[in-house]
């Protein structure tokens, strides 16, 4: 499977151009964690690209959403390992992630709306400028960005970064492909 192919797939499940750009940060971050982490960058990139592609087939139905996209990723070729890091990153399925790539996953999904948001709230609507502790702060107002889990951001941990380097992390990636997010 190649990057090539994931979005061409990606292009014709995914009408909402938000959603796409949360996938390719989601990708950005997880390539980033990789390379801190060890992790196999390709592959854990691959897992944070395709996690979503699914939720416009499921029509947003928690249930069933990344049941099927682990399904479509191995249908693309995706290892075993990308596949389940899919479907364990939907908490509605009980399934604990356990491998690094998981957990990374699981963390870094929530991470990028947290970000976009903070970004676009500025008055240039740009990352560029955006630092991580403005980033931090909004972090702490529950009421903003309310859909980003803190809790479930807070979960870096698992993967042994602090929250600070984290968040640092996930906007320097996001910093890095910033007109494919239209930030």
């Amino acid at each position: 499977m190649d990057r090539q192919e994931a979005l061409e797939s990606i292009r014709e499940n995914v009408t909402n151009e938000n959603l796409v750009r949360h996938m390719l940060a989601t990708e950005a971050i997880m390539r980033a964690l990789a390379c801190r982490l060890g992790g196999n960058e390709e592959e854990w990139g691959m897992a944070g690209l395709l996690h979503d592609i699914d939720v416009e087939l499921t029509g947003g139905d928690m249930t069933t959403h990344s049941k099927l996209g682990a399904d479509l990723a191995r249908d693309l070729g995706a290892s075993e390992a990308i596949a389940q890091a899919i479907l364990c990153h939907n908490q509605h399925h009980g399934v604990k992630p356990e491998t690094p790539m998981e957990k990374a996953l699981f963390c870094a999904d929530p991470l990028t709306g947290l970000i976009t948001a903070a970004a676009l709230v500025r008055p240039e609507k740009k990352i560029a400028p955006l630092e991580a502790s403005s980033v931090r702060k909004r972090f702490k107002e529950k009421s903003f960005a309310a859909g980003a889990n803190r809790e479930q951001i807070a979960r870096c941990s698992d993967i042994g970064l602090e929250l600070d380097d984290f968040i640092t992390l996930g906007v320097a990636a996001m910093k890095e492909i910033a007109p494919a997010l239209g930030l």
